[in-house]
């Protein structure tokens, strides 16, 4: 029996090797094992949009996310448990991360109330009253039966004022602390902290270090991916990165750009989510070793070529460019499906040639071979 086949009953996380900050390892757990550098597939109301639960397992994926806000209020995450849970309902029997609610209540929430106890707020999907508290939402997650759960924060939108990024890293500390206390001991599952502050280096660090002391089994990077520079987006993580136990996995929300995760696993992060490749997909964008296409353009109209004949992926390789055009024209639900089918396939062999450059001691090689890639783009575009 291989060491990914071995059953374990409690969450470890094992690095493998390093090259520089960029780490590539495995969290293990009773559902599976998660090799890292991971981008976890999106999978917000108990669905990766436009894709079989197997379809996203073959591609490479060890992990999705569910979305505590969105599942708290259809279908309800107390008949999510009635149903056997989560990973029952959607048929996906491997780890699954959800996230706090949080951000969803601060950006989609109508009428919301924040103070020290939580966030009020009514329902974007029919007006009803919520509460989410920190107790309320990991009871939520315990109820949807995820394997890793999160706190509940506060997210500020960049760029704020110091004392608006302040007053919410505090806040997102004392939340911090109960979400801790209302999760317990749970062999086998894992709670992850997020780390706050805005862009504000000194906030960043006094969340990292008071988080650190709490003990948690994961660290997230919150607040970020949110309207500011890339560039101020990688500042924060260095900033971040020396106060996170060494022995714990680093995840990023909600990023981003196959340059972001590039950059971001070169800085030490491990984990990664975001709706980008799935989103992408619905309207007509691929990403691919040649950067980014839009099969939406006129000029794919008549070319037979591939996506990309290399790819890993059939939809990339077994379907012309002009077929393709003409699903996303055409509105086809077809066409989503398969270029959501390209985008995740391109993100988890992004990811897989990370780990194995990482091991190699090649990694910055890698990401200037696959920059360089995307900057030559279509070598020789079809002439007709």
């Amino acid at each position: 029996m291989s060491l990914v086949d071995t059953p374990v009953e409690d969450f470890t996380f094992t690095l493998a090797a390093t090259d520089g900050k960029a780490r590539t390892g495995e969290i293990r757990m009773p559902r599976g094992v998660i090799r890292t550098p991971a981008f976890m597939p999106v999978g917000t109301a108990g669905t990766v949009k436009a894709m079989y639960p197997e379809q996203v397992k073959a591609l490479g994926a060890d992990v999705v996310l569910g979305n505590t806000y969105h599942l708290m209020l259809r279908p309800g995450a107390e008949r999510v448990a009635r149903l056997g849970g989560l990973h029952k309902m959607m048929n996906w029997q491997y780890p699954i991360l959800t996230d706090s609610g949080g951000f969803q209540v601060m950006s989609l929430a109508q009428l919301r109330k924040l103070d020290e106890n939580g966030v009020t707020f009514r329902s974007h999907v029919d007006g009803a009253k919520h509460v989410l508290t920190p107790e309320r939402s990991i009871e939520i997650q315990g109820l949807l039966g995820s394997d890793i759960q999160m706190q509940l924060d506060e997210c500020v939108k960049l760029p704020c004022s110091d004392a608006e990024a302040e007053r919410a890293m505090e806040l997102s500390l004392r939340w911090a602390e109960r979400s801790r206390a209302a999760f317990g001991e749970q062999p086998g599952k894992a709670l992850y902290g997020i780390v706050q502050g805005g862009a504000v280096p000194d906030l960043r660090v006094r969340s990292a270090q008071q988080l650190a002391a709490m003990g948690f089994k994961g660290y997230s990077i919150g607040g970020l991916a949110v309207g500011e520079p890339q560039d101020v987006m990688l500042s924060m993580i260095e900033t971040v990165e020396p106060h996170l136990p060494r022995e714990k996995p680093r995840y990023l929300m909600g990023v981003g750009t196959p340059d972001d995760l590039i950059e971001a696993v070169r800085r030490g992060v491990d984990m990664f989510d975001c709706v980008m490749p799935t989103r992408a997909g619905r309207h007509g964008q691929v990403f691919s070793r040649m950067g980014k296409l839009n099969l939406r353009n006129a000029r794919h109209a008549d070319d037979p070529r591939p996506i990309d004949e290399q790819s890993s992926c059939p939809a990339a390789r077994d379907n012309s460019r002009a077929y393709l055009h003409h699903l996303v024209k055409a509105g086809e639900i077809l066409g989503m499906m398969l270029l959501t089918w390209v985008n995740l396939a391109y993100y988890q062999d992004l990811t897989a040639g990370m780990r194995k450059a990482i091991a190699d001691g090649r990694y910055d090689d890698f990401a200037a071979e696959t920059k360089d890639g995307w900057a030559r783009g279509d070598l020789e575009p079809w002439a007709g």
